[in-house]
């Protein structure tokens, strides 16, 4: 199957962001960073939450309540702030610091789950809990120090390979969220025990890799390379 793309040239112009674009990218960035004290977030999924959840919760409505109405969220601001992809334009620090954050939120938790899974798979004995609770806080400040740095893809200092990156951004959303949603599918539906462990990691596996290669490919919404053009409005 050959790469999709698109044209910039061929995509149509927004010079403004509605309040409803920018109403809906609201509840995004809310849960980018709800998920952002890993072990919490755990505690939430498999006890049911505490009251630092909620304080945590009211946190985060508060504040990137104020950077939406500021326009200081991805998505949220009054106009686009990418017109042109080969542009080198500098990446303003609002929208650096959220995909660091948003690249935590997918990576982390797909990785620590990915680990429990063999885990369990390998062992026959769940250590998720103590996974997350040695795991998670190295992992994310190795994630933050790739955004610190500028390696990630959108939250380089530049936004001018911006036609590129997108899609690797969006087929790790793709990819990471259907992997997700299947394997809490299969955790409710099947039995604890080995076999289903088993199951639940292959199953885990090949739906990210399926979803990697359709994302690959340019199959997915958002996953195809923009090549260069005329200016157009980068989503």
């Amino acid at each position: 199957m050959a790469l999709r793309v698109e044209y910039a040239h061929q995509r149509k112009m927004r010079t403004r962001n509605t309040r409803r674009y920018r109403a809906a990218h609201w509840p995004i960035w809310i849960w980018v960073f709800f998920l952002a004290p890993g072990p919490l977030t755990f505690d939430l999924f498999a006890r049911g939450g505490s009251a630092g959840n909620l304080i945590w919760l009211a946190a985060v409505l508060l504040f990137t309540g104020i950077a939406a109405l500021r326009g200081k969220l991805p998505g949220a601001e009054p106009a686009p702030y990418i017109l042109r992809f080969t542009e080198d334009r500098p990446n303003p620090l609002y929208r650096r610091v959220c995909y660091t954050f948003a690249w935590n939120a997918l990576l982390n938790f797909a990785l620590l789950n990915l680990a429990g899974l063999a885990v369990a798979a390998v062992s026959g004995k769940w250590y998720l809990k103590q996974i997350y609770a040695h795991g998670y806080t190295p992992l994310c400040i190795v994630i933050l120090l790739l955004g610190l740095f500028g390696v990630l893809p959108r939250v380089r200092r530049s936004t001018q390979g911006e036609g590129w990156e997108r899609r690797y951004f969006y087929g790790t959303v793709w990819s990471v969220t259907a992997a997700q949603t299947v394997l809490l599918l299969l955790w409710k539906a099947l039995p604890k025990n080995h076999i289903t462990d088993i199951v639940k990691l292959a199953v885990y596996c090949a739906v990210l890799a399926g979803m990697a290669l359709l994302a690959a490919r340019g199959v997915l919404p958002r996953t195809r390379p923009i090549l260069p053009g005329e200016t157009v409005v980068a989503d």
